[in-house]
């Protein structure tokens, strides 16, 4: 008891500093990526083969943008972004500039999804909804994302936690967080019991978005009511 109070006292403040740092650059770049990744995804969808509105050229550009930014590693992607980083947030150090890469690697991983959730709606109720005179962007609109709904807030864990491996991958380019406790004070300085502490903190943090998120899917699922 009397050593754990005194790793406590010692590394609290850093692990709760750590924490709040990875919560924001899981957090922020989700916001943002869903924002854009919204838009993108619908405009993936709706212009394939078989949409509501085929475009060839559109989707193929789309496509090809959206695998381009996923096929990227994210410690690639950092460096690559650096002079990016710099002149959008003036720093590449720190949560401020591990947010913009972030968001980068974000926005197609969202995208891709939202488009598979759009997949998913049942086609029926696409069909009804144009029999009734909806145009195109009614259907998308109140129906494709309505009913899209739970599969986009589970979406939404996937990206929170994917995001969570990436912050401690931008920790260990000095971005702070998790991450960078677990390198500089557990592997850099042999402390072992730091880089434990930070991984059981990342476990609780997975477990309680993934809570959270099944509980609002299952709220906003009228096939579970």
């Amino acid at each position: 008891m009397e050593w754990l109070q005194g790793f406590f006292a010692q590394y609290g403040g850093l692990l709760a500093q750590g924490t709040w740092d990875t919560i924001l650059m899981m957090g922020i770049p989700t916001i943002i990526a869903y924002l854009v990744g919204i838009p993108l995804g619908v405009l993936l969808f709706v212009s394939a083969p078989g949409g509501l509105r085929p475009n060839r050229v559109l989707n193929t550009v789309l496509g090809w943008i959206v695998n381009i930014g996923r096929s990227i590693p994210f410690v690639i992607l950092i460096v690559v972004l650096i002079p990016a980083t710099r002149f959008v947030t003036g720093t590449t150090l720190g949560v401020p500039g591990a947010v913009f890469p972030l968001i980068i690697a974000a926005i197609p991983f969202v995208a891709r999804m939202v488009e598979q959730s759009l997949a998913e709606v049942d086609a029926g109720l696409v069909e009804a909804a144009q029999s009734f005179g909806a145009n195109i962007w009614q259907v998308v609109i109140k129906v494709y994302l309505k009913e899209s709904v739970p599969s986009l807030v589970r979406g939404a864990a996937i990206t929170l936690i994917t995001l969570l491996g990436y912050s401690a991958i931008a920790g260990m380019v000095g971005a702070g967080g998790l991450g960078d406790i677990a390198v500089r004070y557990g592997y850099q300085r042999y402390e072992v019991e730091v880089m434990v502490a930070a991984l059981l903190i990342c476990i609780v943090l997975v477990q309680i978005m993934q809570s959270i998120m099944n509980v609002v899917a299952r709220r906003v699922d009228k096939r579970t009511r």
